[in-house]
């Protein structure tokens, strides 16, 4: 259940629930890809309702790379938002995780199927689960057991939530946990777990994550603008990140998870990744990047499996090996089909999504996701709006909260932002951040009793509990 995209705010990014509900015939031909102009229509067409922000596109077609850009990345359009512009890039991370184990493999340091725990201190108790470990396989492939996010995990700062969590509250975490399904019984995307890769791969190396990855990964492949620790020369040339509203919000910082979400880059040097993928035969990492694209691993969601870090949407003939990724201020895409060797980066300086954009521009066959019906504001009196304030269940781990303050009302879903709503009527109101509306439900007296929430073609409903 989702308001904005699908993703939780105080995670790295989600992937198996941003997939565009299309249909195809077994057999698509791929379409001509859109024009530059075209393109840039698309661009223009989403950062116009979430203002403040800019979308760069990296497309690698034919060999031939080119950039597509639109908005803007600071204040008084500075910097200069271009394929040089730097973002975050939140769980596109894990696909270079995923290489990095693969490299690590390849160069005969580690085994898929090691217990994670040969890496850890002796102290740490990783859970087990019917005489099963947990491999690093297990969670390259997002079926170690593992929970989405650690129990203890209290951010301190909001605004920055990872910042403070510690090695030793993930040790802790593992410690105690008891696994709630059998290893490798299921796919469950797990920040934590990708985390937990990182650091033993780092462990095992002797080098922070962010050392090994760049002797590894990003020096062979000339990505010198990809770094967690950013320098004066990049930071000049960072865009701003925003929410949905268009509100400007702090960058994160990932210390302990780092290989979940913490790597910064650009779509210059993101397109030479792409490239390196698509061309193993000459990207220095062969072995390392052809074994994270093959499916490994069946998801909860048709058509779609996972192989190292990488997802793979299978519709009739197409094939579309991919990864997204979310922090609190941007949003990012990176995709290819192997067949017929076209790649796309989307990165994006606001926390809305844009996996549309990138599936769309990897085969145009895959549909961009129509702007929102316009819809006429009205005012509603107050006193009404105040019977609405309380605590809506969609479900037991997703609750909508709707404040009123002044004569706005808000809501604010699980572990997101807090959002305004605005009236159609006096039952019926909508959000102008993305495509999603709540009905309020009254039983007898008038008295509210729930709420539904409108999205993606389901009506979602939640009952009040408070």
């Amino acid at each position: 259940m989702a308001i904005r995209g699908s993703r939780p705010r105080p995670l790295v990014g989600s992937v198996a629930f941003l997939l565009l509900l299309v249909s195809f015939s077994r057999s698509m031909a791929t379409p001509a890809a859109p024009s530059d102009a075209a393109i840039r229509a698309m661009l223009k067409e989403r950062v116009d309702i979430r203002p403040n922000t800019g979308i760069v596109v990296g497309i690698l077609e034919a060999g031939r790379r080119h950039v597509v850009a639109f908005g803007t990345a600071g204040p008084d359009g500075k910097p200069a938002l271009d394929g040089d512009t730097v973002f975050e890039i939140g769980s596109v991370t894990k696909v270079f995780t995923a290489a990095l184990l693969a490299d690590m493999v390849a160069r005969g340091e580690v085994k898929y199927d090691d217990p994670v725990s040969k890496f850890l201190p002796a102290t740490v108790k990783v859970p087990s689960r019917g005489g099963k470990v947990i491999t690093l396989v297990d969670l390259a492939t997002q079926s170690s057991g593992l929970p989405r996010m650690p129990s203890n995990f209290t951010p301190k700062d909001p605004k920055n939530p990872y910042g403070d969590y510690s090695v030793q509250q993930m040790y802790d975490f593992l410690s105690s946990y008891h696994l709630t399904r059998d290893i490798g019984a299921q796919y469950e995307y797990s920040n934590l777990g990708v985390g937990l890769l990182g650091h033993a791969l780092a462990l095992r190396a002797g080098m922070s994550y962010e050392q090994l990855v760049t002797a590894r990964i990003l020096k062979p492949l000339g990505m010198n603008d990809t770094v967690i620790t950013l320098s004066p020369r990049l930071r000049a040339r960072l865009a701003i990140g925003h929410e949905p509203t268009g509100e400007p919000v702090a960058n994160w910082d990932i210390p302990t998870l780092a290989g979940a979400g913490a790597l910064r880059s650009t779509v210059n040097d993101m397109m030479k990744f792409l490239a390196a993928n698509l061309d193993v035969k000459r990207s220095g990492l062969p072995a390392a990047l052809r074994d994270t694209h093959k499916a490994r691993h069946a998801t909860t969601t048709p058509g779609l499996s996972i192989g190292l870090g990488w997802h793979i949407r299978q519709l009739g003939d197409v094939s579309v090996v991919w990864h997204n990724g979310g922090t609190g201020g941007y949003h990012s895409f990176i995709g290819f089909d192997e067949r017929t060797r076209a790649g796309v980066v989307v990165l994006h300086n606001s926390s809305g999504s844009i996996d549309d954009i990138g599936f769309h521009l990897v085969n145009a066959g895959f549909p961009v996701t129509p702007p929102p019906a316009p819809r006429k504001e009205v005012t509603v009196d107050p006193k009404v709006l105040q019977t609405y304030v309380g605590e809506y269940a969609l479900s037991p781990a997703f609750v909508i909260a709707v404040t009123l303050e002044g004569n706005a009302l808000f809501i604010q879903a699980s572990g997101q932002s807090k959002l305004p709503v605005f009236a159609e009527s006096e039952t019926e109101f909508f959000l102008k951040v993305v495509d999603a509306q709540i009905s309020f439900v009254k039983g007898e007296g008038g008295t509210v009793t729930g709420l539904v929430l409108h999205q993606n073609g389901q009506n979602q409903p939640g009952k009040k509990i408070k």
